[in-house]
């Protein structure tokens, strides 16, 4: 479909129960779905000869901490053919397992496991799914909002021990009451202890 006008109502009249929403921004099309009806919807906008987004961009993640549907799946699609993209998403819960599209599309695999690695999101029937961006033994989801920015432990390599070895995160007092002013100022601690000194002299 060249019009994306003519597409979202292609979509929204061949798949009726399985959209939630469409809409039409930035020259792309946006579609909410629910998780169950993913494998279906994705297969028909890869081989109805009027649409063919053959192409998976990208599979990525919001987060969402405060809400109970935590997560927010989202997949970028791409038609050659026609020069559009599609934007497909859905909501789940943190604890949830979604399906796989690796049986769609092969590329899907280490979009998925860098998902599962970031996030903690697990998918059913995915032939590999590790750890792709951390290490083995590795606690936690980095890119969660509620991580910490300093992470849960440290690699460093030991001079003792003569090996890389794996150790809590520790922080330096000092950095607890950093406040990031400009070097050119000074920090309010400083200044106060400075400005004391003045007095007393």
């Amino acid at each position: 479909m060249k019009n994306l006008v003519d597409l979202e109502k292609k979509i929204n009249s061949e798949l009726t129960t399985k959209i939630k929403n469409t809409l039409i921004k930035h020259n792309q099309i946006y579609v909410e779905i629910d998780k169950e009806d993913l494998v279906d919807v994705v297969l028909f906008i890869k081989t109805n000869q009027d649409i063919k987004f053959r192409q998976l961009i990208d599979v990525t993640v919001v987060d969402y901490p405060e809400k109970v549907q935590r997560f927010k799946i989202i997949y970028l699609f791409l038609s050659h053919e026609f020069n559009q993209r599609m934007i497909l998403s859905y909501f789940i819960n943190e604890k949830e397992v979604i399906s796989s599209l690796t049986s769609v599309f092969p590329s899907a695999n280490w979009m998925e496991r860098e998902v599962f690695d970031m996030y903690g999101v697990n998918f059913k029937d995915h032939p590999d799914l590790r750890r792709i961006l951390t290490d083995y033994g590795f606690e936690g989801h980095p890119l969660r909002k509620d991580f910490p920015l300093t992470g849960h432990s440290e690699v460093r390599y030991s001079e003792e021990k003569k090996k890389v070895i794996n150790e809590p995160v520790k922080l330096e007092q000092n950095y607890r009451n950093f406040d990031y002013e400009s070097p050119w100022e000074g920090t309010k601690y400083l200044k106060e202890i400075t400005e004391s000194n003045d007095k007393k002299n």
